[in-house]
């Protein structure tokens, strides 16, 4: 099968200069066979760049967390831990989380988080603060974030983050959140390319097949969520959407005003001939 590469297209709701580049797969898809030995090499490379001693990541019980660990223990076996964070999350999820990491021998430690958040809640209501539903359901990847990186720290690891390109492309993650990483080896597949790479690499069926969800309630799915299935999402960043609708306008307007969330934050330009940053 063949492996496509990435090249500079124009899609409609992006400014290619500003934004990064998306590229398009015709008719095909990367083969899970061809590009699991390039993650693990890239990973090997950032691993030593970086001078660390591992890689830790949050272990969810989804499919992309899933992935990242089976593909952290082929490379790294004792080198690598998985973390479970359950914070008032569902007990299904947990138990496939601990299934996975059965499954492949994956080291994995627990830490729950959710009297954590309750305190957190609590200290903020003190203060006057009246939470939205939004911040209290983003509170939890930031936490998580914070907790991977106190580890991270203390075993001079690499924090592994597992958004794919789909959610990465309309912004579908928390700033700051679960986007607080180091390194995304996912970061450039499709959302079906994540499903094969799972398939390929022996994921229990019953977490490829489960509706994608970030687990905030029962029965909350990504794909209601952001009111797009991840078909339509693929098929515009592959270059592969036909059919007269306007969904193709609804996911450029979603890729363009999610672009702050992919960059770091802007920098007043008071030095305009010399400047530590790049603009």
């Amino acid at each position: 099968m063949q492996v496509c590469y990435n090249i500079m297209v124009p899609v409609k709701g992006l400014n290619l200069k500003e934004t990064e580049v998306i590229r398009t797969m015709s008719d095909t898809f990367l083969a899970p066979e061809e590009i699991t030995p390039k993650i693990e090499y890239w990973l090997l490379q950032h691993l030593e760049k970086a001078s660390a001693q591992g890689f830790v990541l949050g272990l969810s019980g989804g499919i992309d967390s899933a992935v990242v660990s089976v593909l952290l223990k082929r490379i790294c076996p004792e080198n690598m831990l998985a973390v479970i964070m359950p914070c008032h999350s569902l007990e299904h999820d947990t138990q496939d989380a601990y299934l996975l990491a059965q499954q492949f021998d994956i080291p994995v430690i627990s830490i729950d988080l959710s009297t954590v958040y309750d305190e957190f809640l609590s200290s903020l209501r003190s203060g006057s603060v009246n939470t939205s539903e939004l911040a209290k359901a983003n509170m939890k990847p930031r936490l998580r974030m914070t907790t991977l990186y106190s580890i991270a720290q203390s075993l001079n690891y690499l924090v592994c983050g597992t958004s794919n390109l789909a959610e990465l492309a309309l912004g579908y993650f928390t700033k700051h959140g679960d986007s607080g990483v180091d390194i995304l080896p996912l970061g450039d597949l499709l959302k079906r390319e994540v499903n094969e790479l799972a398939r390929y690499l022996g994921v229990p069926g019953r977490i490829i097949e489960k509706p994608p969800s970030a687990g905030l309630w029962p029965g909350q799915t990504d794909e209601e969520e952001m009111g797009l299935k991840y078909e339509d999402i693929d098929n515009y960043l592959s270059g592969s959407y036909v059919g007269a609708s306007s969904i193709p306008d609804v996911i450029g307007d979603r890729i363009r005003r999610a672009e702050h969330k992919r960059k770091m934050a802007p920098i007043c330009p008071l030095r305009t001939n010399k400047t530590f940053f790049k603009r």
